[in-house]
């Protein structure tokens, strides 16, 4: 159907609803090569921070004396979790692990045809976030599977009396779902496209 001077209406817009289009390159087979680099190299950066921190944090931290910063809005207190945030599932360690496999599963799917960097960006902190836990999963005592994470960030309390004591690993997680979420929300793709919602053309024109 076509309005005055040749615009092209679909039929939502005939009806008077709103239509959903999207813009953007035209997604084509395969996710680029540059996007995929950036996811991986996000990922390994966050594994390299959360295994450098939790190292140190092993060497230097007593988990008796926890340590003051920024006035007391943030501690550092050496904790070792078996289970998720707020030592939640602490009696069924080795399902963490298995959640995590699935988890990097579902990224290497979201992969096939990732072309945005921000999508990239979002997946490589949520990827590296995974792989930094899953490692104290698997290799820390008390054995494999059944390893327990190294967690040193307290916020407004030493042990985590405010909120559940978590790490750098947790931090990316957090960020990259967060971000996953606005993107998802503006209606980016992961293959660089971007949909969006147009006005009502009848509702463009004057009242009388």
């Amino acid at each position: 159907m076509q309005a005055t001077g040749g615009t092209t209406l679909n039929a939502d817009e005939a009806a008077g609803g709103t239509a959903v289009t999207a813009s953007g390159p035209d997604s084509s087979p395969g996710p680029a090569p540059r996007a995929v680099a950036l996811l991986a190299g996000t990922a390994l950066l966050a594994v390299a921070a959360d295994q450098i921190v939790k190292e140190l944090s092993v060497q230097h931290l007593d988990p008796a004396e926890p340590v003051r910063i920024l006035g007391g809005l943030i501690y550092l207190s050496l904790l070792r979790n078996s289970g998720a945030a707020f030592s939640l599932g602490s009696g069924h360690t080795w399902v963490f692990p298995v959640i995590t496999l699935a988890v990097i599963g579902w990224i290497a799917w979201m992969t096939r045809r990732l072309r945005s960097i921000p999508w990239a960006v979002s997946l490589g902190l949520v990827l590296g976030g995974a792989l930094g836990n899953l490692g104290d999963r698997l290799f820390r005592a008390p054995g494999p599977f059944q390893g327990h994470v190294v967690d040193m960030i307290s916020a407004f309390a030493p042990y985590g009396e405010k909120f559940a004591v978590f790490n750098v690993a947790d931090s990316c997680l957090t960020i990259g779902v967060c971000l996953a979420i606005v993107l998802e929300l503006t209606g980016r793709q992961r293959d660089g496209s971007r949909t969006r919602r147009t006005p009502d053309q009848g509702s463009e024109g004057a009242r009388p």
